[in-house]
């Protein structure tokens, strides 16, 4: 017997995450020198690791024979003081992809539906499709959430909405008071995600926490992913009311965060001058790179987070030009862009060696 005849259906028909390159695999591909590759596809931090953070684990690295803490306790209690909740408010996970996945689990069944919008990030969708739920994905005009069509899209089978602020991968957000007004408005049965993955790259982010003290079904969720410098130790978390995280927990499987992780995240929360640092480069370097890009004719999207999204008369020739010429960048026909290209904002000299590619390739 096929074991296709034994999978879960949903398998069959699953679509599949493409991650951006690694840089070892475009350097085998290619025969380019993997040291003069610059990676600007999935929105690392292009400034490294907190030092904190990589200091704390080489210090730790003895201990690795002993299981992690599965509540994270240090960790939580830290965070929990940061963030002003308790912390029976925080879960972690291995990345915040985890969590994602953890209120598919928790709240989706076949025939439930999950709004979220049609250039948001792409894991909303696969996670509802895990599930046997239907994605009911919104149009969004100026690559902007379009909270009124989401709210007005809402109906009795409406579990899950997703919003991510800056969102991926268009780089836009939405104000703190239109997502209050617009999470006050959901019926009861909808559980309203805020992903803040890029929060911290914003002087001013949305702060959700009042409407969690109201009791309203709302979770937040942020990663060291990001500006941080952590994304290969895979560690996010999120927060919410005591009784929504005791769910989560009941699907949580045992050891789901690391000791590195815990003790590179724990590390990096005290590392307020390398994260401040990071704010300010990316704010001063995407200026840089958009104004650069604009020269050359192109008109990205005006970003809050710490990428461009840009529209090409040919995204895919423009996105072979540039690795061919050592830069990673992020074609995006998975989200419905075939004509624009995901540009992580690098360093000064990352981001010289990009426009210049593209000044050759548009202004030959």
């Amino acid at each position: 017997m096929s074991l296709e005849n034994l999978v879960n259906k949903n398998v069959l028909s699953q679509p599949v995450y493409e991650p951006g390159k690694p840089i070892e695999t475009v350097a085998r591909e290619l025969g380019l020198d993997p040291a003069g590759i610059a990676k600007l596809a999935s929105n690392e931090s292009p400034f490294g690791s907190s030092p904190k953070a990589v200091a704390a684990v080489k210090a730790w690295v003895d201990d690795a024979w002993l299981y992690p803490d599965g509540g994270c306790y240090e960790l939580k209690n830290k965070l929990a003081a940061i963030r002003g909740v308790a912390p029976e408010q925080l879960i972690l996970g291995n990345g915040s992809n985890e969590i994602i996945e953890l209120l598919g689990h928790t709240f989706l069944g076949k025939g439930d539906e999950v709004i979220f919008g049609s250039q948001a990030f792409i894991v909303y969708k696969l996670v509802t499709l895990l599930f046997g739920a239907k994605p009911v994905e919104i149009p969004m005009p100026q690559f902007c959430h379009d909270l009124d069509a989401m709210a007005r899209a809402v109906t009795d089978r409406t579990r899950l909405i997703f919003i991510a602020s800056p969102n991926n991968p268009t780089g836009t957000a939405n104000t703190e008071s239109d997502l209050m007004e617009f999470a006050r408005s959901l019926p009861e049965h909808v559980v309203f995600c805020l992903d803040e993955a890029y929060a911290e790259y914003s002087e001013n982010p949305p702060d959700l926490r009042p409407l969690i003290s109201e009791g309203r079904n709302v979770i937040c969720m942020r990663t060291f992913s990001k500006i941080f410098g952590l994304a290969g130790f895979r560690i996010g978390y999120g927060y919410a009311s005591r009784d929504m995280i005791a769910l989560l927990n009941r699907i949580r499987q045992p050891f789901n965060v690391n000791t590195a992780a815990q003790v590179a995240a724990l590390a990096a929360l005290d590392d307020d001058r390398f994260i401040q640092d990071c704010r300010t480069l990316n704010h001063a370097n995407g200026k840089v790179l958009a104004d650069g890009l604009r020269e050359l004719g192109l008109n990205p999207v005006p970003s809050e987070a710490n990428f461009l999204l840009v529209e090409f008369v040919n995204a895919m020739e423009a996105f072979h030009t540039l690795q061919v010429n050592g830069v990673i960048v992020r074609p995006l026909q998975p989200y419905n862009l075939p004509n624009h290209l995901r540009l992580t904002i690098g360093t000064q000299e990352q981001n010289l060696k990009m426009l210049n590619i593209l000044s050759d390739y548009l202004l030959p």
